[in-house]
């Protein structure tokens, strides 16, 4: 198939299954935005990034008329403006985005090529990000909660719709487009790669991306991946590809790619004066223009010149009435920034749900047995959460049969089968990214992440799922909950025993939970599980089987809610704040003396009132957590006890922790570095007798 796709083909009549009045509306529009673009609002500059889409623009076109499935789903880049246009997006909703106007696509937070498109009829555009090849996982995730629906929930529509990913050549070597293309094989996703290959990404020359240029070729053996290719330039072979490319994965829900080859006839953005290209290749560029090659071919077997005159004059008109409808719109508020970087009571329009309402719970426990396990307590909320929602699933590596490497998940495959908890390939980035796909899709994504130093691959779809609710003004939200164990255990070593939980801290938009013991993990996660916000939930691995850590069951309704610490002990004389796995040292160290001692519980966000509150009292305090020192989360604690309660200190604010060093394997040398409970009650002493 991919042979024959690339023969020169037969100059037909245009199909009439292609509604080629369309065609030339919208990329006449998509010329028009562009000309304005370039020859007044940047000169002007009303607006600060453009990227023409000249020559991209009629493949674009022809795909977007063939997304007609009732939950068909798009992810582009900065170049995919044609595409939206050619679903439904207004115009006047691309120049407001553009120029910073109030309203759009992110109400002046992201740039206006970033694209996002909310809809309940007809194809949605996913929220966009500026990074190149993080669009593809999260279309993965999407396609697989496509099967989710029509195989697990029985819904037929989603048994008939896609999901489309589009990327330019310079993306196949991202490492989201490798994850991707293993998790739509392996899993036989309905999902389509369009790669619109222009030879560059911005100077450097497709060559330098992939063996040969060419990525179709590269991949001709890839099992499970069906591939069409060939000039997106050609009118009828374009339609013809994109026609077949789309309909084999709507009917045989399975991957394809569609490759073809297009010119960028402008440079990479505005700012790109492509003086890496010879005159030669430019005029050879120019000569594959799409623009007059489809005039050439509709006129006069579809449309008269009068009337391709015409749509001409009509665009042009219709884009300055957009132009005049952008600017009239306000400029975005600066306090408006600060909105939508959480849940604040306003649904968004697309991705998960509010699962807790009308459920009852209590922060009150409930004791009842023996004394568990953090593990045992982690294992059942969660298997309650699964009966009670039917849209939760689990993930991520080892999860499935073996029960994840800390036994958490163990015999939940048997009970709730391999569509709801299930093994993934070895990629973080394809986890995370994939989780948010499904979240938007609506599920409840609960992806696992072995061990904290693993989640470093999948930084990117990290920062950009916290970032999603703000960047697109609440028009979507990815809620998930991410399980990490971190920390040390019995040993240390520096790729299985990290913290540095503050680096979730710098991802904003993410809730960060880190429970101590038993009782608070079934609090914090059942919160979690309940909530629209993305969650980072740590496990420390040395809690999660200790003995001081074990708890009765507090009991089926009880939730915890975030930013509340706990006081394990009242004092006068200091206050001690930590979390996670030093709960237990600083219990030990202060378990005589006069001191408030305060469990966290939470980082994001942080009971500040309560440190505050207790450091009135007591005017000392002390900060004790296992992350390195230099900019761990202590700094932040101690700068705020500092700046808005120095009136009440009687010593200076002190921080115990490890020191600059990644985590030793050695139990000596993991001893010498931790804060130690005789470390602890000696800092204290030495407080409380300033």
């Amino acid at each position: 198939m991919g042979q024959a796709a690339t023969q020169i083909l037969r100059r037909n009549a245009p199909s009439a299954a292609i509604d080629w009045r369309a065609v030339v509306r919208h990329v006449a529009v998509s010329r028009a935005l562009d000309e304005l673009e370039e020859t007044r609002l940047v000169p002007e500059k009303k607006i600060h990034y453009q990227f023409s889409a000249r020559g991209h623009d009629m493949a674009q076109v022809l795909l977007g008329l063939q997304l007609t499935g009732a939950h068909d789903a798009l992810c582009g880049y900065y170049r995919s403006r044609p595409l939206l246009l050619s679903i439904g997006v207004p115009p006047v909703e691309a120049l407001g985005s553009a120029m910073a106007r109030e309203g759009g696509y992110s109400d002046g937070r992201d740039i206006g090529v970033v694209f996002n498109y909310p809809t309940q009829k007809g194809a949605m555009a996913l929220p966009m990000s500026g990074g190149v090849g993080t669009q593809y996982t999260p279309t993965a995730g999407w396609a697989q909660a496509l099967n989710y629906y029509a195989d697990v929930m029985g819904s037929a529509p989603h048994g008939d719709s896609i999901g489309v990913v589009l990327g330019g050549d310079g993306s196949v070597a991202a490492n989201g487009f490798w994850a991707s293309l293993v998790m739509a094989t392996t899993l036989r996703l309905p999902m389509l790669f369009y790669i619109e290959d222009n030879g560059y990404g911005i100077s450097v020359p497709s060559t330098l991306q992939t063996p040969n240029g060419n990525i179709a070729a590269n991949l001709s053996g890839w099992q499970g991946l069906t591939i069409f290719e060939g000039d997106g330039t050609d009118p009828a072979e374009a339609a013809r590809l994109t026609a077949e490319a789309v309909a084999h994965v709507r009917k045989g829900r399975a991957p394809a790619m569609l490759r073809l080859t297009v010119p960028r006839l402008e440079g990479h953005s505005f700012q790109d004066t492509q003086t890496y290209k010879s005159e030669k290749v430019i005029a050879a560029e120019n000569a594959r223009d799409p623009w007059p090659k489809l005039q050439n071919y509709l006129v006069p077997s579809v449309m008269t010149q009068a009337e391709w005159d015409q749509v001409l004059v009509t665009a042009a008109t219709e884009v300055e009435a957009a132009r005049e409808a952008a600017e009239a719109r306000p400029p975005a508020k600066g306090a408006s920034v600060l909105r939508h970087v959480f849940y604040d009571g306003e649904m968004q329009q697309v991705g998960g749900c509010l699962r807790g309402e009308m459920v009852p719970s209590t922060d009150q426990p409930a004791p009842e047995g023996q004394r568990i396990n953090m593990v045992t307590t982690i294992r059942r909320v969660l298997d309650q959460e699964m009966a009670r929602n039917n849209r939760m699933v689990i993930f991520g590596e080892d999860v499935g049969q073996k029960g994840g490497v800390h036994a958490v998940t163990l015999g939940m495959q048997e009970k709730f089968g391999t569509d709801r908890v299930f093994d993934t390939s070895l990629s973080e980035e394809g986890i995370i990214g994939r989780a948010v796909g499904m979240s938007l899709a609506g599920l409840l994504p609960v992806p696992e992440i072995q061990f904290r130093k693993y989640a470093e691959p999948a930084t990117e779809q990290i920062n950009d799922c916290g970032s999603l609710r703000w960047r697109t003004n609440n028009r979507f939200a990815a809620p998930m909950v991410v399980r990490m164990p971190v920390g040390f255990f019995k040993s240390g070593d520096p790729c299985h025993s990290q913290t540095n939980e503050v680096a979730f801290l710098h991802a904003p938009g993410w809730r960060v939970a880190v429970p101590s013991n038993a009782e608070d993990a079934v609090g914090l996660l059942r919160t979690a599980l309940r909530g629209n916000d993305p969650v980072m939930f740590l496990e420390h691995r040395a809690m999660l089987d200790h003995s001081w850590a074990r708890r009765p069951w507090p009991g089926n309704d009880f939730a915890l809610p975030f930013g509340k610490a706990r006081f394990i002990r009242r004092g006068d004389r200091a206050t001690v704040v930590t979390w996670g796995g030093m709960v237990e040292r600083c219990d030990e160290a202060t378990r005589d003396l006069p001191v408030d001692l305060l469990d966290l519980r939470t980082l994001s966000p942080w009971d500040r009132e309560a440190v505050l509150a207790s450091v009135s009292r007591t005017h000392r305090c002390l900060i004790v957590h296992e992350d390195l020192r230099s900019a761990g989360f202590g700094a932040e604690i101690a700068a705020t006890v500092a700046s808005e309660g120095f009136q009440f200190l009687d010593a200076p604010v002190e921080r115990l922790t490890m020191p600059d060093v990644p985590s030793p394997y050695s139990p000596v040398m993991l001893e010498h570095v931790l804060p130690s409970v005789s470390q602890i009650r000696a800092r204290l002493q030495e407080m409380m007798e300033f």
